[in-house]
């Protein structure tokens, strides 16, 4: 059972990685695209250049991918206690729901860091 939990947790970060990588990639590949866009010598109208770009995407990245984790594990915990809790007194659902949102608000927060962080590019 902790082999098959350990596994996930890789495979989830190497995702997280790998998105990171190919958003850095893109950004990366700003740079050469300077003279068809106006870019003076890779660097926008904000001061950032292609390398800035590619930290920024990264920070992005990691915003809403350590979010999401979170959010993902607190989300498997309270609601099996939830679930636990609902089998022996059926009128706790309501509360439990409110306790599964305030977990969910975890991913959104980290959406909307993510946001802010990428619009500064």
């Amino acid at each position: 059972m902790k082999t098959a939990r350990v596994r996930m947790m890789v495979w989830c970060m190497v995702v997280m990685i790998g998105v990171g990588c190919v958003c850095a990639g893109v950004a990366w590949a700003t740079p050469e695209a300077a003279p068809q866009t106006g870019l003076h010598n890779g660097v926008d109208a904000n001061g950032y250049n292609g390398h800035d770009k590619a930290l920024v995407c990264f920070a992005a990245v990691a915003a809403i991918g350590l979010s999401c984790f979170a959010s993902a594990l607190a989300l498997g915990r309270i609601g099996s206690a939830a679930f636990g809790a609902m089998s022996e007194r059926p009128e706790l659902g309501g509360r439990a729901l409110v306790f599964l949102g305030l977990a969910e608000g975890i991913a959104i927060y980290g959406l909307i860091v993510s946001i802010m962080i990428l619009n500064k590019i």
